[in-house]
């Protein structure tokens, strides 16, 4: 025999927050979820992925690999 109570609720309706503001609803466990990042705000989904050089790293490496010598 199955055990009662065995699963957790399921909220058909969980508001997702990212920043204080409602940006989706899903299916969850929990009512309500606070998130960081999210496709809306991440920059693999939104197409503003900077590449940061601290350390002339890549300016480094084009000088050393470069065909021009």
């Amino acid at each position: 025999m199955a055990k009662k109570n065995l699963h957790p609720e399921w909220h058909r309706e969980t508001k997702v927050y990212c920043n204080g503001e409602l940006v989706m609803e899903v299916g969850s466990t929990q009512p309500e979820l606070m998130v960081d990042i999210w496709s809306g705000n991440h920059p693999f989904f939104t197409g503003s992925q900077k590449v940061v050089d601290t350390e002339g790293r890549i300016d480094r490496f084009n000088r050393r690999y470069s065909k021009e010598k």
